[in-house]
């Protein structure tokens, strides 16, 4: 047996162990951020019972972020609703991408897959599923082993939460707006986006100067989308 048919061999037998070591990237990641989570949930005044299960339950970074955030602004449950809805819209097109590679999973292995799928995780399975299935194991070990340092992280920021007083000098508050940064640079490809992500946020700071505190982020979010179908339709028509 050559040197490649053993490699071969050992990915096959420890499909677990593999996927376990392609999440080390995200678990880097997500253990920091977790721990960003976990203390501004505990600062928001949610319990500790409620922050770990939001992590185990809700599993979505950006939407946990943004929802402590605006239990912590006193905003209606509804408000809080759509926009951790809205923000989490795109998982419905992470989702589509990837069926194309998982045509012969059961429904309910489905149905796990997408709970667990994050951006994160996304980025990894596009890559490695590129033009091939890859064993049912090793997915899910990627996507159990992400949300076990998610999970891991919020509690240690629980924990820390307990013994912080003041976050502004760890700049723990700055977790979802950086995230949220980091996020919007992986996604733009073209002008049409950065048009549309720098109206987003105009149109977003003119509402709330203007006094509107609730519905301003969901209002813009909307004006600027509509206005960037309008603009990339407009762009794509042939000049005459």
């Amino acid at each position: 047996m050559n040197e490649n048919s053993e490699v071969k061999s050992s990915r096959h037998q420890r499909p677990w162990l593999q996927g376990m070591v392609q999440a080390v990237p995200i678990v880097l990641g997500y253990i920091p951020v977790g721990f960003a989570y976990g203390v501004l949930a505990q600062k928001a005044g949610i319990s500790a019972f409620n922050t770990l299960l939001m992590s185990i339950i809700v599993y979505a970074g950006s939407a946990q972020l943004i929802a402590v955030g605006l239990v912590s602004s006193g905003l209606a449950p509804l408000s809080i609703i759509i926009t951790t809805f809205i923000v989490n819209l795109r998982h419905m097109l992470m989702s589509a991408a990837l069926s194309p590679h998982l045509q012969s999973w059961r429904k309910p292995a489905l149905a796990v897959f997408a709970y667990e799928l994050t951006d994160e995780s996304f980025a990894l399975h596009a890559t490695r599923m590129d033009g091939h299935e890859r064993p049912k194991s090793e997915t899910f070990a990627v996507n159990v082993t992400a949300q076990a340092s998610w999970v891991l992280g919020t509690a240690l920021g629980i924990f820390g939460g307990q013994m912080i007083a003041e976050i502004e000098p760890f700049a723990l508050d700055y977790a979802l707006p950086a995230m949220f940064i980091a996020l919007l640079v992986m996604q733009i490809t073209n002008k049409v986006q950065v048009i549309v992500a720098v109206l987003a946020g105009l149109f977003s700071l003119g509402l709330y100067l203007l006094g509107m505190q609730q519905w301003y982020v969901i209002i813009a979010t909307i004006l600027a989308a509509t206005l960037g179908v309008v603009l990339k339709k407009w762009t794509k028509q042939p000049s005459s």
